[in-house]
């Protein structure tokens, strides 16, 4: 096994806590959960409603993903972490669903939490493999 990297991504949102934005070992990438927060003004407002929180958040992923010349055809897992769970679930997954080609979903996990980081009603964090 190589040894890990940890890495920051330039341009990707301002960390909300202590953690890299992606950790790589012998091409699997782990992502840290990624919130709805806009990487340009981090103290903007968040986006009003889940659907516009989900699509930030898969955003901010791309941007971790794209960080380490990857996209969202590599992932092969993810978490989804919501607030207002039976509220938000269906408009959640027709945002996150849109990401994605048919037939090609990664493996998830969608979880009710009492609480995220800055308020946020959505959390994504993804594990990816680079091919080849």
């Amino acid at each position: 096994m190589s040894e890990p990297s940890f890495r920051m991504i330039p341009g990707a949102p301002r960390p909300v806590a202590p953690f890299s934005h992606v950790v790589e070992v012998d091409g699997w990438l782990f992502l840290t959960g990624q919130m709805p927060t806009f990487p340009d003004d981090p103290d903007k407002p968040l986006p009003e409603g889940v659907e516009a929180q989900t699509r930030r958040t898969m955003d901010n992923l791309i941007l971790v993903l794209e960080g380490v010349g990857a996209d969202l055809s590599h992932v092969v897992q993810a978490r989804v972490y919501l607030t207002r769970f039976e509220r938000d679930y269906a408009a959640m997954n027709e945002a996150y669903r849109s990401y994605f080609p048919p037939g090609r979903l990664p493996a998830r996990t969608c979880v009710g939490v009492s609480g995220l980081a800055v308020g946020a009603l959505v959390e994504i964090d993804m594990v990816a493999r680079r091919t080849g």
